[in-house]
């Protein structure tokens, strides 16, 4: 009697044990009995890394009311430093930081940022999707401010340069320039926080425009007096681009971060994994 038992006992561990795999093979849907039914997470899907490029007159942590709205949709997020000192050293900087992120990238850039990302990521296969929020989008061997003229905003009057060429954006136009739609007292810390770029950045250009071989995101902020709405179209229009305009200044992730994350969301969703 107890090697009956035992022997049914051994079967039983035997069967429990295969179980996970068994179900595995019948595909990711497959509810193991006893369980509760629940459902085995297919072990292929990565989650997507999403690299961001902060602009100019600001830094990594300009993203940080966006950031736990990626991190709740369950993606690896992480926000590059640029010195902006020049376009090759940013560029340089945000290659790397993309080509250490593991499975696939999605790249968000802001401002000049879009720059940045727009020579960065080109190249690089596991870059999957680009961003753009109010961002320059230059083709290769295109100067960054090829079409400031063209198209003028209420920036260039408000620059004040410093003796080592870097540029700022007056104190007090600066709410009004940059981030009309942010509270007053956080846009003042924000102009007395702000991070210069080197003047010389604008007649700068990239090498290559990821744009062409990566598909890619539009964000374009309809009241923006930093860089001209209809700039954004045309850069929008150029690379084909999945475009959302939306009612804000130029610092829509600020203002407008749940409507950001959502763009980025849909970017993230589309990449093939």
């Amino acid at each position: 009697m107890f090697r009956r038992i035992a022997t049914v006992f051994t079967r039983f561990v035997t069967l429990a044990a295969a179980l996970p795999s068994l179900a595995l093979a019948q595909g990711p849907s497959m509810a193991v009995p006893g369980a509760g039914a629940r459902l085995i997470k297919d072990a292929r899907a990565e989650p997507v890394s999403i690299v961001l490029v902060h602009g100019a007159f600001a830094n990594g942590s300009g993203w940080g009311k966006l950031i736990p709205l990626l991190e709740k949709d369950g993606h690896r997020v992480i926000a590059v430093q640029n010195a902006m000192s020049s376009v090759a050293a940013d560029v340089d900087n945000t290659k790397r930081v993309i080509e250490s992120q593991p499975g696939p990238v999605v790249v968000v850039a802001h401002s000049y940022g879009g720059a940045v990302m727009t020579g960065a990521a080109a190249g690089i296969s596991k870059v999957k999707a680009l961003v753009y929020v109010a961002a320059f989008a230059p083709d290769a061997g295109e100067p960054l401010g090829a079409f400031l003229e063209k198209y003028p905003s209420a920036l260039a009057p408000a620059l004040r340069p410093d003796a080592g060429g870097f540029v700022y954006i007056d104190r007090e136009q600066f709410r009004n320039v940059f981030a009309g739609d942010v509270p007053s007292a956080e846009a003042r810390l924000m102009s007395i926080t702000q991070v210069p770029i080197h003047g010389a950045a604008f007649a700068a250009s990239v090498p290559n425009a990821a744009w062409r071989t990566i598909p890619s995101w539009f964000l374009i902020a309809q009241q923006d007096r930093t860089l001209n709405p209809d700039m954004l179209r045309f850069y929008a229009k150029r690379m084909g681009a999945k475009v959302t305009e939306i009612k804000s200044s130029h610092v829509a992730f600020l203002s407008h971060p749940t409507d950001v994350a959502r763009i980025i969301g849909e970017a993230a969703r589309s990449t093939p994994r």
